[in-house]
Protein backbone atom coordinates (compact mmCIF):
# COMPACT_ATOMS: atom_id res chain seq x y z
CA UNK A 1 0.00 0.00 0.00
CA UNK A 2 1.60 3.28 -0.88
CA UNK A 3 2.20 5.77 1.41
CA UNK A 4 -0.45 8.23 -0.07
CA UNK A 5 -2.99 5.67 0.99
CA UNK A 6 -1.94 6.59 5.35
CA UNK A 7 -3.80 10.12 4.83
CA UNK A 8 -6.99 8.93 4.73
CA UNK A 9 -10.17 7.26 6.77
CA UNK A 10 -12.97 6.97 4.85
CA UNK A 11 -13.52 3.71 2.13
CA UNK A 12 -11.99 0.55 3.29
CA UNK A 13 -8.26 1.07 1.98
CA UNK A 14 -9.02 5.26 2.41
CA UNK A 15 -9.11 8.38 -0.41
CA UNK A 16 -8.43 11.11 -1.48
CA UNK A 17 -9.94 12.07 -4.88
CA UNK A 18 -11.58 10.67 -7.52
CA UNK A 19 -12.35 11.41 -11.18
CA UNK A 20 -15.16 11.11 -13.80
CA UNK A 21 -15.74 11.73 -17.30
CA UNK A 22 -18.83 13.67 -18.53
CA UNK A 23 -19.63 11.28 -21.00
CA UNK A 24 -22.68 11.07 -23.27
CA UNK A 25 -24.17 7.99 -24.38
CA UNK A 26 -27.21 6.10 -23.86
CA UNK A 27 -28.34 5.29 -19.85
CA UNK A 28 -29.42 7.93 -17.49
CA UNK A 29 -27.83 10.94 -19.07
CA UNK A 30 -28.45 13.94 -17.49
CA UNK A 31 -31.29 14.18 -14.71
CA UNK A 32 -34.67 15.32 -15.18
CA UNK A 33 -35.08 18.92 -13.03
CA UNK A 34 -37.54 19.06 -10.21
CA UNK A 35 -40.81 21.09 -10.80
CA UNK A 36 -41.66 24.54 -9.85
CA UNK A 37 -42.43 23.53 -6.11
CA UNK A 38 -38.49 22.55 -5.35
CA UNK A 39 -39.11 18.92 -4.69
CA UNK A 40 -36.92 15.91 -6.03
CA UNK A 41 -39.65 14.79 -8.28
CA UNK A 42 -43.46 15.08 -8.74
CA UNK A 43 -45.25 14.56 -5.47
CA UNK A 44 -47.75 11.11 -5.35
CA UNK A 45 -51.12 11.38 -3.78
CA UNK A 46 -51.87 10.94 -0.54
CA UNK A 47 -51.84 12.49 3.21
CA UNK A 48 -50.37 15.75 3.26
CA UNK A 49 -47.33 15.37 5.38
CA UNK A 50 -47.22 16.66 9.20
CA UNK A 51 -44.25 19.42 8.51
CA UNK A 52 -43.25 21.60 6.19
CA UNK A 53 -39.74 21.50 5.13
CA UNK A 54 -36.98 24.92 5.19
CA UNK A 55 -37.34 27.24 1.82
CA UNK A 56 -35.50 25.53 -0.60
CA UNK A 57 -35.22 21.81 0.77
CA UNK A 58 -36.61 18.89 -1.15
CA UNK A 59 -39.78 16.89 0.52
CA UNK A 60 -37.54 13.82 0.07
CA UNK A 61 -34.44 12.25 -1.84
CA UNK A 62 -36.48 9.34 -2.83
CA UNK A 63 -36.77 10.57 -6.52
CA UNK A 64 -33.17 11.52 -7.07
CA UNK A 65 -32.15 7.82 -5.36
CA UNK A 66 -34.32 5.84 -7.41
CA UNK A 67 -32.70 7.60 -10.58
CA UNK A 68 -29.16 7.60 -9.71
CA UNK A 69 -28.50 4.57 -7.47
CA UNK A 70 -28.09 2.17 -10.46
CA UNK A 71 -24.99 3.38 -11.86
CA UNK A 72 -23.75 3.47 -8.08
CA UNK A 73 -21.88 0.36 -7.40
CA UNK A 74 -19.69 -1.42 -4.36
CA UNK A 75 -16.02 -2.24 -5.18
CA UNK A 76 -14.83 -4.90 -3.50
CA UNK A 77 -10.74 -5.40 -3.34
CA UNK A 78 -8.41 -8.19 -2.78
CA UNK A 79 -4.60 -6.85 -1.83
CA UNK A 80 -1.83 -7.87 0.41
CA UNK A 81 -0.86 -4.99 3.26
CA UNK A 82 2.41 -3.61 3.19
CA UNK A 83 2.59 -3.38 7.22
CA UNK A 84 5.62 -0.86 7.00
CA UNK A 85 3.47 2.01 5.69
CA UNK A 86 3.05 4.16 8.39
CA UNK A 87 -0.07 7.21 9.01
CA UNK A 88 1.45 10.37 8.37
CA UNK A 89 -0.73 13.41 9.29
CA UNK A 90 -2.13 15.83 6.59
CA UNK A 91 -0.41 19.59 7.72
CA UNK A 92 -2.70 21.92 10.12
CA UNK A 93 -5.00 18.75 11.18
CA UNK A 94 -4.53 17.37 14.21
CA UNK A 95 -4.99 13.51 13.73
CA UNK A 96 -3.54 11.08 11.60
CA UNK A 97 -5.52 10.24 8.57
CA UNK A 98 -4.78 6.52 8.00
CA UNK A 99 -6.30 3.61 6.30
CA UNK A 100 -8.75 1.55 8.07
CA UNK A 101 -6.97 -1.20 9.82
CA UNK A 102 -3.59 -0.04 9.70
CA UNK A 103 -1.11 1.05 11.90
CA UNK A 104 -0.15 -2.49 13.44
CA UNK A 105 1.86 -5.69 12.74
CA UNK A 106 0.07 -8.33 14.72
CA UNK A 107 -1.62 -9.96 11.67
CA UNK A 108 1.98 -9.52 9.14
CA UNK A 109 3.50 -12.63 7.68
CA UNK A 110 7.16 -11.32 8.44
CA UNK A 111 8.21 -11.02 4.97
CA UNK A 112 9.29 -7.69 4.27
CA UNK A 113 6.30 -5.86 6.22
CA UNK A 114 4.15 -7.72 3.82
CA UNK A 115 0.80 -8.92 5.29
CA UNK A 116 -1.67 -11.45 4.59
CA UNK A 117 -4.27 -10.77 1.95
CA UNK A 118 -6.76 -8.51 2.96
CA UNK A 119 -10.49 -8.04 1.62
CA UNK A 120 -11.35 -4.47 1.43
CA UNK A 121 -14.36 -2.20 0.27
CA UNK A 122 -15.15 1.01 -1.79
CA UNK A 123 -17.55 2.79 -3.79
CA UNK A 124 -17.87 3.94 -7.70
CA UNK A 125 -19.76 4.64 -10.55
CA UNK A 126 -20.45 4.67 -13.86
CA UNK A 127 -19.67 7.25 -16.50
CA UNK A 128 -20.75 5.67 -19.71
CA UNK A 129 -23.02 3.01 -20.97
CA UNK A 130 -20.32 0.41 -21.94
CA UNK A 131 -19.30 -0.13 -18.72
CA UNK A 132 -16.52 2.33 -17.52
CA UNK A 133 -16.37 2.86 -14.05
CA UNK A 134 -14.83 5.90 -11.18
CA UNK A 135 -13.12 5.37 -7.93
CA UNK A 136 -10.37 6.21 -5.94
CA UNK A 137 -7.24 4.80 -6.88
CA UNK A 138 -5.98 3.94 -3.02
CA UNK A 139 -9.05 1.74 -3.41
CA UNK A 140 -7.99 -0.02 -6.16
CA UNK A 141 -4.17 0.36 -5.68
CA UNK A 142 -2.08 -2.68 -5.33
CA UNK A 143 -5.21 -5.02 -5.98
CA UNK A 144 -4.60 -8.30 -6.73
CA UNK A 145 -8.32 -8.68 -7.83
CA UNK A 146 -11.14 -6.33 -8.29
CA UNK A 147 -14.95 -6.98 -8.15
CA UNK A 148 -17.78 -4.49 -8.83
CA UNK A 149 -20.89 -5.75 -7.49
CA UNK A 150 -24.14 -3.56 -8.67
CA UNK A 151 -27.50 -2.25 -6.83
CA UNK A 152 -29.22 -5.89 -7.93
CA UNK A 153 -26.09 -7.62 -6.76
CA UNK A 154 -24.56 -8.86 -9.28
CA UNK A 155 -21.13 -8.92 -9.94
CA UNK A 156 -18.93 -8.75 -11.96
CA UNK A 157 -14.45 -8.65 -12.69
CA UNK A 158 -13.18 -5.43 -13.16
CA UNK A 159 -10.04 -4.15 -14.95
CA UNK A 160 -7.81 -1.10 -14.55
CA UNK A 161 -7.76 1.48 -17.16
CA UNK A 162 -5.99 4.36 -15.78
CA UNK A 163 -4.75 5.80 -12.48
CA UNK A 164 -3.32 9.26 -11.06
CA UNK A 165 -1.26 9.26 -7.81
CA UNK A 166 -1.79 12.67 -8.20
CA UNK A 167 -5.53 13.18 -7.59
CA UNK A 168 -6.12 9.73 -6.33
CA UNK A 169 -8.51 8.82 -9.19
CA UNK A 170 -8.89 5.80 -11.17
CA UNK A 171 -10.81 4.41 -13.63
CA UNK A 172 -12.35 1.39 -14.44
CA UNK A 173 -13.44 -1.26 -16.81
CA UNK A 174 -16.51 -3.91 -16.97
CA UNK A 175 -17.71 -5.80 -19.64
CA UNK A 176 -20.83 -5.43 -20.95
CA UNK A 177 -23.02 -2.18 -22.39
CA UNK A 178 -26.55 -0.97 -21.27
CA UNK A 179 -25.22 0.08 -17.80
CA UNK A 180 -27.14 2.68 -15.55
CA UNK A 181 -24.32 6.05 -15.76
CA UNK A 182 -24.63 9.44 -14.25
CA UNK A 183 -22.85 12.93 -15.19
CA UNK A 184 -20.99 15.28 -14.04
CA UNK A 185 -21.88 18.99 -13.51
CA UNK A 186 -19.60 21.22 -14.92
CA UNK A 187 -20.92 25.10 -14.77
CA UNK A 188 -23.91 25.21 -12.67
CA UNK A 189 -22.21 23.97 -9.58
CA UNK A 190 -24.52 24.25 -6.13
CA UNK A 191 -24.01 27.33 -3.68
CA UNK A 192 -22.60 27.16 -0.19
CA UNK A 193 -25.50 26.24 1.54
CA UNK A 194 -27.50 23.84 -1.14
CA UNK A 195 -28.79 20.33 -0.64
CA UNK A 196 -26.74 17.03 -1.56
CA UNK A 197 -26.78 13.36 -1.67
CA UNK A 198 -24.21 10.62 -1.12
CA UNK A 199 -24.54 7.50 -2.25
CA UNK A 200 -21.81 4.58 -1.11
CA UNK A 201 -21.00 1.97 0.25
CA UNK A 202 -19.83 2.48 3.80
CA UNK A 203 -18.60 0.12 6.41
CA UNK A 204 -19.47 -2.68 3.13
CA UNK A 205 -23.66 -1.43 3.39
CA UNK A 206 -23.93 -1.39 -0.20
CA UNK A 207 -26.77 1.06 -1.41
CA UNK A 208 -26.20 3.90 1.12
CA UNK A 209 -28.14 7.25 1.34
CA UNK A 210 -26.73 10.49 3.10
CA UNK A 211 -27.87 13.80 2.74
CA UNK A 212 -26.34 17.07 3.68
CA UNK A 213 -25.19 20.51 2.50
CA UNK A 214 -22.04 22.11 0.68
CA UNK A 215 -20.63 23.57 3.30
CA UNK A 216 -17.47 25.33 1.39
CA UNK A 217 -15.35 25.40 -1.37
CA UNK A 218 -11.58 25.73 -1.98
CA UNK A 219 -10.79 23.33 1.37
CA UNK A 220 -6.88 22.65 0.86
CA UNK A 221 -6.63 19.61 2.74
CA UNK A 222 -2.50 19.05 1.91
CA UNK A 223 -3.17 17.89 -1.48
CA UNK A 224 -1.16 19.34 -4.98
CA UNK A 225 -3.82 19.33 -7.39
CA UNK A 226 -7.53 19.72 -6.15
CA UNK A 227 -9.32 22.23 -4.02
CA UNK A 228 -11.73 20.35 -2.09
CA UNK A 229 -15.40 20.80 -1.54
CA UNK A 230 -16.25 20.41 1.99
CA UNK A 231 -20.04 18.88 3.19
CA UNK A 232 -21.52 17.89 6.21
CA UNK A 233 -23.15 14.58 4.46
CA UNK A 234 -22.50 11.58 6.79
CA UNK A 235 -19.35 10.24 4.96
CA UNK A 236 -17.90 6.71 6.68
CA UNK A 237 -15.36 4.69 5.60
CA UNK A 238 -16.24 2.31 2.19
CA UNK A 239 -17.67 5.69 0.87
CA UNK A 240 -14.14 6.07 -1.03
CA UNK A 241 -14.92 6.36 -4.63
CA UNK A 242 -18.88 7.07 -4.52
CA UNK A 243 -20.64 10.06 -5.96
CA UNK A 244 -21.93 13.69 -4.45
CA UNK A 245 -24.96 14.47 -6.46
CA UNK A 246 -26.85 17.99 -6.46
CA UNK A 247 -30.49 17.99 -6.21
CA UNK A 248 -31.16 17.00 -10.29
CA UNK A 249 -29.13 14.19 -9.65
CA UNK A 250 -25.90 15.06 -11.38
CA UNK A 251 -22.52 14.56 -9.93
CA UNK A 252 -20.93 17.46 -8.53
CA UNK A 253 -17.88 15.40 -6.36
CA UNK A 254 -16.54 12.63 -5.39
CA UNK A 255 -15.95 11.25 -1.68
CA UNK A 256 -12.74 11.51 -0.89
CA UNK A 257 -11.90 12.26 2.62
CA UNK A 258 -13.12 13.08 5.83
CA UNK A 259 -11.74 14.97 9.14
CA UNK A 260 -12.21 12.81 12.16
CA UNK A 261 -10.58 11.97 15.56
CA UNK A 262 -12.80 8.93 15.63
CA UNK A 263 -12.66 7.38 12.15
CA UNK A 264 -16.42 8.19 11.74
CA UNK A 265 -17.93 11.13 10.51
CA UNK A 266 -18.23 14.00 12.57
CA UNK A 267 -19.73 16.12 9.70
CA UNK A 268 -16.87 16.68 7.90
CA UNK A 269 -15.97 15.62 4.72
CA UNK A 270 -14.58 16.46 1.45
CA UNK A 271 -14.98 15.56 -2.22
CA UNK A 272 -13.09 16.27 -5.39
CA UNK A 273 -14.62 18.61 -7.54
CA UNK A 274 -16.28 17.45 -11.07
CA UNK A 275 -14.49 19.46 -13.23
CA UNK A 276 -11.12 17.76 -12.01
CA UNK A 277 -12.76 14.43 -11.95
CA UNK A 278 -13.80 14.76 -15.33
CA UNK A 279 -10.68 16.06 -16.79
CA UNK A 280 -8.56 13.46 -15.39
CA UNK A 281 -10.84 10.97 -16.31
CA UNK A 282 -11.07 11.78 -19.83
CA UNK A 283 -7.14 11.35 -20.07
CA UNK A 284 -7.28 7.89 -18.10
CA UNK A 285 -9.79 6.66 -20.55
CA UNK A 286 -8.01 8.19 -23.84
CA UNK A 287 -4.25 7.75 -22.77
CA UNK A 288 -4.34 5.34 -19.53
CA UNK A 289 -2.07 8.09 -17.93
CA UNK A 290 -2.44 11.83 -17.18
CA UNK A 291 -0.16 14.38 -18.10
CA UNK A 292 0.85 17.36 -16.60
CA UNK A 293 2.79 20.32 -17.35
CA UNK A 294 6.68 20.66 -15.24
CA UNK A 295 9.40 23.06 -14.85
CA UNK A 296 11.66 21.52 -12.30
CA UNK A 297 10.85 23.97 -9.43
CA UNK A 298 11.06 23.58 -5.87
CA UNK A 299 8.64 26.18 -4.03
CA UNK A 300 7.12 27.79 -0.98
CA UNK A 301 4.08 29.69 -0.33
CA UNK A 302 5.13 33.44 0.03
CA UNK A 303 3.43 33.85 3.23
CA UNK A 304 2.62 37.17 5.01
CA UNK A 305 5.48 36.30 7.06
CA UNK A 306 7.85 36.47 4.62
CA UNK A 307 6.74 39.48 2.27
CA UNK A 308 6.42 41.66 5.52
CA UNK A 309 10.27 40.56 5.78
CA UNK A 310 10.89 41.32 2.33
CA UNK A 311 9.20 45.07 2.51
CA UNK A 312 5.81 43.61 0.26
CA UNK A 313 3.18 43.79 3.24
CA UNK A 314 0.01 42.00 1.87
CA UNK A 315 1.53 40.21 -1.11
CA UNK A 316 1.03 36.65 -1.74
CA UNK A 317 2.45 33.83 -4.35
CA UNK A 318 4.90 31.37 -4.47
CA UNK A 319 9.04 31.84 -3.72
CA UNK A 320 11.70 29.58 -5.83
CA UNK A 321 13.82 27.43 -3.43
CA UNK A 322 15.51 25.60 -6.36
CA UNK A 323 15.88 24.79 -9.47
CA UNK A 324 16.42 21.45 -11.09
CA UNK A 325 19.58 21.31 -13.22
CA UNK A 326 18.79 21.82 -17.11
CA UNK A 327 14.72 21.81 -16.53
CA UNK A 328 12.74 24.24 -18.50
CA UNK A 329 12.62 26.95 -15.69
CA UNK A 330 16.57 26.80 -15.46
CA UNK A 331 17.18 26.97 -18.99
CA UNK A 332 14.47 30.06 -19.08
CA UNK A 333 16.68 32.17 -16.51
CA UNK A 334 14.26 31.69 -13.36
CA UNK A 335 16.63 32.32 -10.25
CA UNK A 336 15.82 30.73 -6.34
CA UNK A 337 14.26 33.63 -4.62
CA UNK A 338 11.95 34.82 -7.42
CA UNK A 339 8.90 35.03 -6.08
CA UNK A 340 6.04 34.17 -8.58
CA UNK A 341 2.77 36.28 -8.81
CA UNK A 342 1.18 34.78 -12.03
CA UNK A 343 1.46 32.24 -14.80
CA UNK A 344 -0.27 33.67 -18.37
CA UNK A 345 -2.30 36.29 -16.01
CA UNK A 346 -3.79 33.98 -13.44
CA UNK A 347 -2.96 35.19 -10.15
CA UNK A 348 -1.61 33.10 -7.73
CA UNK A 349 -1.52 32.83 -3.86
CA UNK A 350 0.16 30.01 -3.16
CA UNK A 351 2.60 27.02 -4.16
CA UNK A 352 0.03 24.79 -4.42
CA UNK A 353 -2.03 27.44 -7.17
CA UNK A 354 1.31 27.66 -8.88
CA UNK A 355 1.98 23.80 -9.32
CA UNK A 356 -1.82 23.95 -10.69
CA UNK A 357 -1.34 25.97 -13.06
CA UNK A 358 1.69 24.82 -14.41
CA UNK A 359 0.50 21.58 -14.07
CA UNK A 360 -2.40 22.41 -17.02
CA UNK A 361 -0.30 23.57 -19.14
CA UNK A 362 0.66 20.50 -22.24
CA UNK A 363 4.74 19.61 -23.19
CA UNK A 364 5.69 22.40 -25.09
CA UNK A 365 3.47 25.40 -23.44
CA UNK A 366 4.18 28.44 -23.06
CA UNK A 367 4.29 29.58 -19.64
CA UNK A 368 4.69 33.19 -18.75
CA UNK A 369 5.51 33.68 -15.23
CA UNK A 370 5.85 37.44 -13.96
CA UNK A 371 7.53 37.26 -11.11
CA UNK A 372 9.56 39.91 -8.38
CA UNK A 373 13.29 39.74 -8.43
CA UNK A 374 15.17 41.78 -6.02
CA UNK A 375 12.53 44.00 -5.60
CA UNK A 376 11.60 44.23 -9.33
CA UNK A 377 9.15 42.98 -11.54
CA UNK A 378 10.47 40.55 -14.46
CA UNK A 379 8.50 38.21 -16.78
CA UNK A 380 10.30 34.72 -17.44
CA UNK A 381 9.04 32.68 -20.23
CA UNK A 382 9.63 28.95 -19.93
CA UNK A 383 8.50 26.08 -22.19
CA UNK A 384 6.44 23.48 -20.27
CA UNK A 385 8.10 19.84 -20.06
CA UNK A 386 6.44 16.69 -18.67
CA UNK A 387 5.59 16.70 -15.11
CA UNK A 388 7.84 12.70 -13.69
CA UNK A 389 5.58 10.48 -11.61
CA UNK A 390 4.15 11.45 -8.28
CA UNK A 391 6.59 8.97 -6.72
CA UNK A 392 10.07 10.12 -8.77
CA UNK A 393 9.69 13.80 -7.30
CA UNK A 394 8.61 12.28 -3.41
CA UNK A 395 11.99 10.41 -3.88
CA UNK A 396 14.09 13.76 -3.48
CA UNK A 397 16.64 14.50 -0.55
CA UNK A 398 14.69 15.60 3.14
CA UNK A 399 14.74 19.37 3.42
CA UNK A 400 15.94 21.20 6.04
CA UNK A 401 13.13 19.94 8.16
CA UNK A 402 14.80 16.69 7.69
CA UNK A 403 17.94 14.68 9.03
CA UNK A 404 20.82 16.80 10.34
CA UNK A 405 24.10 16.57 8.39
CA UNK A 406 26.50 13.94 9.83
CA UNK A 407 28.45 14.23 12.85
CA UNK A 408 31.86 15.38 10.72
CA UNK A 409 34.22 17.68 12.39
CA UNK A 410 32.17 20.14 14.89
CA UNK A 411 31.31 23.53 13.82
CA UNK A 412 33.80 26.02 14.37
CA UNK A 413 32.59 28.44 17.32
CA UNK A 414 34.37 31.96 16.46
CA UNK A 415 31.91 33.67 14.46
CA UNK A 416 29.65 36.96 14.56
CA UNK A 417 26.04 36.78 16.32
CA UNK A 418 23.16 37.54 14.15
CA UNK A 419 19.42 36.90 14.12
CA UNK A 420 19.71 34.52 16.97
CA UNK A 421 22.74 32.44 15.54
CA UNK A 422 26.42 32.56 15.23
CA UNK A 423 27.73 32.24 11.75
CA UNK A 424 30.63 31.74 10.17
CA UNK A 425 31.99 31.47 6.69
CA UNK A 426 32.40 28.45 5.03
CA UNK A 427 35.76 26.35 4.72
CA UNK A 428 36.21 22.96 2.66
CA UNK A 429 35.86 20.57 5.53
CA UNK A 430 32.57 21.92 6.54
CA UNK A 431 31.60 22.08 2.70
CA UNK A 432 32.03 18.53 2.46
CA UNK A 433 30.67 18.12 6.10
CA UNK A 434 27.27 19.91 4.65
CA UNK A 435 27.28 18.46 0.81
CA UNK A 436 26.96 22.10 -0.06
CA UNK A 437 28.04 21.80 -3.93
CA UNK A 438 31.40 23.10 -4.75
CA UNK A 439 29.81 26.44 -6.63
CA UNK A 440 27.92 27.32 -3.48
CA UNK A 441 28.32 30.06 -1.25
CA UNK A 442 27.10 30.46 1.98
CA UNK A 443 27.42 31.27 5.71
CA UNK A 444 27.52 28.19 8.07
CA UNK A 445 25.77 28.38 11.36
CA UNK A 446 27.91 27.07 14.52
CA UNK A 447 24.94 27.29 16.62
CA UNK A 448 21.69 28.72 17.72
CA UNK A 449 20.27 30.21 20.99
CA UNK A 450 17.38 28.74 22.36
CA UNK A 451 15.56 31.39 22.76
CA UNK A 452 15.84 32.78 19.15
CA UNK A 453 13.23 32.80 16.75
CA UNK A 454 16.04 30.86 14.60
CA UNK A 455 15.66 28.30 16.81
CA UNK A 456 11.80 27.96 17.51
CA UNK A 457 11.90 27.77 13.10
CA UNK A 458 14.05 24.87 13.60
CA UNK A 459 17.74 26.50 12.93
CA UNK A 460 20.77 24.51 13.89
CA UNK A 461 24.40 23.63 14.27
CA UNK A 462 25.69 22.88 10.82
CA UNK A 463 22.82 24.86 8.53
CA UNK A 464 23.96 26.73 5.60
CA UNK A 465 22.63 30.15 5.21
CA UNK A 466 22.45 30.90 1.21
CA UNK A 467 21.32 34.05 1.23
CA UNK A 468 19.41 37.24 3.18
CA UNK A 469 16.85 38.94 1.69
CA UNK A 470 17.78 40.05 -1.75
CA UNK A 471 21.70 39.40 -1.19
CA UNK A 472 23.97 36.24 -1.41
CA UNK A 473 25.71 35.38 1.80
CA UNK A 474 30.01 34.84 1.92
CA UNK A 475 31.00 36.38 5.00
CA UNK A 476 29.47 37.82 8.06
CA UNK A 477 28.84 41.10 7.22
CA UNK A 478 26.65 40.26 4.32
CA UNK A 479 24.17 39.45 6.41
CA UNK A 480 24.92 42.13 9.10
CA UNK A 481 24.45 44.34 6.37
CA UNK A 482 20.98 42.76 5.01
CA UNK A 483 19.69 43.01 9.34
CA UNK A 484 20.82 46.54 9.53
CA UNK A 485 19.18 47.59 6.48
CA UNK A 486 15.90 45.59 7.53
CA UNK A 487 16.07 47.94 11.02
CA UNK A 488 16.45 50.63 9.05
CA UNK A 489 13.43 50.56 7.00
CA UNK A 490 11.55 49.06 9.85
CA UNK A 491 10.85 45.51 8.61
CA UNK A 492 10.33 42.82 11.41
CA UNK A 493 12.34 40.05 10.11
CA UNK A 494 14.97 38.92 7.74
CA UNK A 495 14.25 35.99 4.62
CA UNK A 496 17.09 33.74 4.91
CA UNK A 497 17.39 30.74 2.56
CA UNK A 498 18.19 27.74 4.19
CA UNK A 499 20.48 24.67 3.38
CA UNK A 500 20.03 20.99 4.61
CA UNK A 501 20.14 17.90 3.55
CA UNK A 502 20.83 18.66 0.41
CA UNK A 503 17.63 20.86 0.00
CA UNK A 504 17.05 24.38 0.33
CA UNK A 505 14.04 26.51 2.01
CA UNK A 506 13.16 29.61 2.94
CA UNK A 507 12.74 31.45 6.70
CA UNK A 508 11.87 34.07 7.71
CA UNK A 509 13.97 35.18 10.79
CA UNK A 510 12.71 37.72 13.25
CA UNK A 511 15.29 40.58 14.08
CA UNK A 512 15.91 40.78 17.50
CA UNK A 513 15.26 44.25 20.01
Amino acid sequence: MSSRKSRYLIGALAGVLVAGTAMAAAGLGAAERPGPSGSAGAMTSGPAPNFAPPPGAPMSFADIFERVSPAVVSINVTTRVDLRKMPRQIPGLPFDLRPPGQGGDEDGDGEGGRGPQRQSAGSGFFISADGFLVTNNHVIEDAESIKVVLKDETELEATVVGRDEGTDIAVLKVKGSGYTFVNFENSARPRVGDWVLTVGNPYNLGGTATAGIVSAYGRDIGETFVDYIQLDAPINRGNSGGPTFDTYGRVIGVNTAIFSPTGGSVGIGFAVPADVAARVSRQLIANGKVVRGYIGATIQNFDEDMAAAQGMAGQKGAIVAELTPGAPADKAGLVAGDIVLSVNGVRVKSSSELTRQVAKAAPGDLLRLEVIRDGKPRTIDIRSGVRPPESQLAAGPGGPGGAAPGPGRPAPSAGQSLLGMTVVPLDEASRRRTGLPAEARGLLVSSVERSSDAAAKGLQANDVLMRAGDRALAVPADLAAVVDQARKTGRPSVLVAVWRGGRTIFLPIKIAD
